[in-house]
This record gives C-alpha cells, sequence and structure tokens, in this order.
C-alpha cells in the first residue's frame, strides 16, 4: 500500500512538471512569434520546377495574432503579381511542440538576438508528386524575419532549397 502511494505521488510530481515544462515552451514560443506582428517588406525566392533555376519576385508580408489565440495570420502580398496574394492562419499547438503540422526540432538564440526555428513534416512535393520531408527555418529579430523551406525527397540524402522569404519591418 505505502508503495502505492509512493508511485502515485511520483506519477503526479512527473505530470506537473510535463505541464509546466508544456506552458513553459508554449509562453515562449508565443513570445517569440508575437515578434513578427506588423507589415514586413522583402522578397521571395524560390526554386522554378521547370528551369530549376531560382527566381526572385517582391513580397511583402501583414502578421497579427488573432486575439489572444494561439494563431496568427500571414497576409503575403506580392506587388508584381496580385493574383498570387494569399493568406494563412498560423497555429502554435497548446504544448509549444508545432507550428501548424511542423513539429518543432529546435530553437536557438543567435549572437546578436535573433532566433532560429527549425521545423520538419512530412508531405508531398513538387510536379512528381514525391513523397518527402519539409524542413522549415524560420529566423525571427526585431526587425528581420526570414522563413525558408528545404525539402529531402525520400531515399535521398541531399536537401534542396525549395523557397526562402526575406523580409525586413516597414518603418512607421
Amino acid at each position: 500500500m505505502k508503495l502505492n502511494k509512493i508511485s502515485l505521488i511520483i506519477l503526479m510530481v512527473g505530470f506537473s512538471l510535463t505541464i509546466a515544462n508544456s506552458q513553459k515552451k508554449l509562453k515562449s514560443i508565443m513570445e517569440d512569434f508575437r515578434l513578427l506582428n506588423g507589415s514586413w517588406q522583402g522578397s521571395l525566392t524560390y526554386l522554378d520546377y521547370t528551369t530549376g533555376k531560382p527566381y526572385t519576385m517582391p513580397a511583402d508580408i501583414e502578421v497579427k495574432q488573432m486575439d489572444k489565440t494561439n494563431k496568427f495570420i500571414f497576409s503575403y502580398i506580392y506587388p508584381d503579381e496580385r493574383d498570387a496574394n494569399s493568406a494563412d492562419t498560423i497555429s502554435i499547438s497548446a504544448d509549444g511542440k508545432y507550428i501548424e503540422k511542423e513539429k518543432v526540432k529546435y530553437r536557438k538564440r543567435l549572437f546578436k538576438g535573433d532566433l532560429i526555428y527549425v521545423t520538419e513534416e512530412k508531405g508531398i512535393d513538387g510536379n512528381d508528386k514525391k513523397k518527402a520531408t519539409f524542413r522549415y527555418t524560420y529566423t525571427i529579430g526585431k526587425n528581420t524575419y526570414v522563413k525558408r523551406k528545404d525539402v529531402r525527397y525520400k531515399g535521398d540524402k541531399n536537401w534542396i532549397k525549395r523557397h526562402e522569404y526575406s523580409f525586413t519591418r516597414k518603418s512607421i
């Protein structure tokens, strides 16, 4: 009987620590992504599937947290290709381990204070619709935001840079 009580106490303490750690992780990632709120201007460079060469075009982004939720609206604006404008709602999981379906692999603070998040998810890519792993690298700073997508096809060892958004905060 005494052993059962001790086991129960150990389980409860472990569970409490797990919840506290998840809340801390969520708070940290939410604080980091709140830095993105506002207007940004920059460019999108992507790998053209047809030519296999990179193509760069102007791109702007507006980021806004939805009230006090774990969701952010990313509105992409392409000044030279208005038909391509789009918006995404990004959710951060309650435990802070996922950005949408992307598993957060690590978070690192750089020397100059910027943050890097690396996430991964499985999916289908390209005109050939191949199975792949996607790796996203988010660099978040006070005045810079970069989001890079790399792809590694199933069975391959090398990563391919699919696209990269690079933004600077617009002056008010």
